[in-house]
C-alpha cells in the first residue's frame, strides 16, 4: 500500500519506518530540509533503541523515502496520515489568553492545506497526531473546502512509548480507529493486520470518541504517577517506605505495578500537554476538572522534591557548590528532555550560584542546546562526580543502577546522593559511608545505627 506521512518527528518517523518494515510504500515528508538530508543520509535525529537499524534497511530496500515535496510523496498515496507536533498553546497576547493550555493545532492545519490539493480521489487522511475532540469534524470540513468535493478522514491515535516505541508498534496492544465509513476501517484494518497476529483487538469507534482515547490514556497514565508520588511524599513524613507501600498495593489485580514508581515527576512531549489540554477542553465544555488540575500540580511540585533536599541539606548555603547530575532526559532510552525534570533542578541550581556537572548517555547535546557553556558536560558518570559535593540522580538509565561506590566516594568531595529515582538499598549506600536521600523513604547518613 502507498502510504505518505506527514512530519517526521517521534510519532511520524516510528510509524513511516515501522509500516515500511511490514512491506508498503512509504513516503515522509518535512519541511525541515536539513533534517530530510540526514534521513536519507542515515542520520537519525531522534534517539530510540532500533529505530535507525529499521531506517537503514527499509531505506536501502526502497520502501521508506523522505522528501520535502509534499505534491509527490501525497500524489499516489492510498493512506495520508497526518503526523505533526501538536503543542500546547501558550496564550502569549491577550486575545488567545484562553487557549493557553489546550493543544495548537497550527501545523495541523497548515498540512492539510499544503496536500489537499495533491489527494489521488480515493485518499483516506489519517489523523495520528494527538488532537483534541472534534478536530476531526474540522479537519473534514477543511478539505472539503480546499478540494471542492469529500474527503475520507479517520482518527487513528499512537499509543508508543519513548524507548520502547518499535516494539510496542509491531507488538501493540491495540489500534483503535475512528471513522465515519467503511471504507476507512477496512484499509485502515488491512494496514494493520500483520500487527494484530495475536488476536490483539482492533477498536472501532467515532473520531470523537479515539481522539478522546489518546487523552483519558495518557491523563489516567499521568494520574498514577502523580498520586504514587504524594504518597512517597506522605510516607517520608511518618517514617514509611513507599517501595514497601507500592508492593503492598500493586499485587491487587485492580491497581497494578505500572506506572507506580515514585520518582521527581513525569516530563516528556506527551503528559504534561495532553493533561493540561484535556483539563482545557473540561473547562471549555463548563466542567470543573478537578483532578487533571490537581494531577498536573502535584507533578510540577514534584519536579522541585531534589530541590528542596538539598536546600534543606546544605542549609541553603548552594553558591559555588559542584553538583554532579546523572539524567538529563524525561526517562531513560530517549534523548528527549521536554519538560525533563532535570532541567528544573539545573535551573534552581544555577539561580543560587552552583555549579553543575552533567552526564546522560543520549540527552546531553539537547541541553547542550538550551544552557550552553553555563553548565559542564562530562564523558562518564565518574567524571562527573570529581570535587562533587553531591550527586543528584534523575534518570533511571541502566549504566547508573551498579557504580563502584568506592571510586564514587573518592572522586567527590562530600559523600552525599539525592537520588530521585530510588535506584539503590539505602543501607547498602550507607554501608559505603554516603548520606543518601530518596523518595517517600526515609533519609540515611554514615552515622545511623543499623536496622536491629
Amino acid at each position: 500500500m502507498k502510504l505518505a506521512i506527514i512530519g517526521t518527528g517521534y510519532v511520524g518517523l516510528v510509524t513511516g519506518t515501522c509500516l515500511a518494515d511490514s512491506g508498503n510504500d512509504v513516503t515522509c515528508v518535512d519541511i525541515d530540509q536539513a533534517k530530510i538530508e540526514r534521513l536519507e543520509q542515515g542520520d537519525i535525529p531522534i534517539y530510540e533503541p532500533g529505530l535507525s537499524e529499521l531506517v537503514v534497511r527499509n531505506a536501502a530496500a526502497g520502501r521508506l523515502k523522505f522528501t520535502t515535496n509534499t505534491a509527490d510523496a501525497v500524489r499516489n498515496a492510498r493512506l495520508v496520515f497526518i503526523a505533526v507536533g501538536t503543542p500546547m498553546h501558550e496564550g502569549g497576547s491577550a486575545t488567545d489568553a484562553e487557549k493557553k493550555g489546550s493543544a495548537d493545532l497550527k501545523f495541523v492545519w497548515k498540512a492539510a492545506e499544503n496536500f489537499a490539493p495533491h489527494l489521488q480521489p480515493n485518499a483516506i487522511v489519517v489523523t495520528k497526531s494527538t488532537v483534541p475532540p472534534g478536530t476531526n469534524a474540522k479537519l473534514f470540513a477543511l478539505l472539503q473546502k480546499l478540494t471542492g468535493r469529500t474527503v475520507d478522514v479517520a482518527s487513528n491515535p499512537e499509543f508508543l512509548k519513548e524507548g520502547a516505541a518499535i516494539n510496542d508498534f509491531q507488538y501493540r496492544g491495540r489500534v483503535v480507529i475512528g471513522g465515519r465509513t467503511k471504507d476507512a476501517e477496512e484499509v485502515i484494518s488491512e494496514l494493520y493486520e500483520p500487527f494484530l497476529r495475536t488476536d490483539k483487538p482492533l477498536l472501532v469507534m467515532t473520531p470523537e470518541s479515539a481522539e478522546l482515547t489518546k487523552y483519558v490514556a495518557n491523563a489516567l497514565l499521568s494520574t498514577k504517577i502523580s498520586f504514587i508520588n504524594e504518597m512517597a511524599n506522605l510516607c517520608e513524613k511518618i517514617g514509611g517506605d513507599i517501595n514497601d507501600v507500592r508492593r503492598g498495593i500493586g499485587h491487587d489485580r485492580r491497581i497494578g505495578f505500572a506506572f507506580l514508581f515514585p520518582g521527581v515527576g513525569y516530563g516528556g512531549s506527551c503528559f504534561p500537554k495532553d493533561v493540561r489540554a484535556l483539563a482545557h477542553l473540561a473547562r471549555h465544555v463548563g466542567l470543573d476538572p478537578l483532578l487533571l488540575d490537581s494531577v498536573d500540580e502535584v507533578n510540577s511540585r514534584q519536579k522541585h522534591v531534589l530541590a528542596h533536599k538539598i536546600q534543606e541539606h546544605f542549609n541553603g548555603h548552594l553558591a559555588g557548590k559542584h553538583f554532579a547530575l546523572w539524567g538529563l532526559a524525561f526517562k531513560p532510552k530517549t534523548d528527549d528532555v521536554r519538560e525533563a525534570p532535570a532541567l528544573t533542578l539545573i535551573d534552581y541550581l544555577l539561580e543560587r550560584g552552583s555549579k553543575i556537572a552533567v552526564h546522560d548517555p543520549e540527552a546531553m547535546e539537547n541541553v547542550k542546546a538550551q544552557y550552553g557553556d553555563r553548565i559542564v558536560y562530562a564523558n562518564s558518570p565518574l567524571d562527573a562526580l570529581e570535587g562533587a559535593d553531591a550527586l543528584a540522580i534523575n534518570t533511571e538509565w541502566g549504566e547508573f543502577r551498579n557504580p563502584d561506590f568506592v571510586e564514587m566516594k573518592q572522586r567527590m568531595r562530600s559523600p552525599v546522593i539525592f537520588d530521585g529515582r530510588n535506584l539503590y538499598d539505602a543501607e547498602h549506600i550507607r554501608d559505603h559511608g554516603f548520606t543518601y536521600y530518596s523518595i517517600g523513604r526515609t533519609p540515611v547518613k554514615p552515622t545511623d545505627a543499623p536496622k536491629p
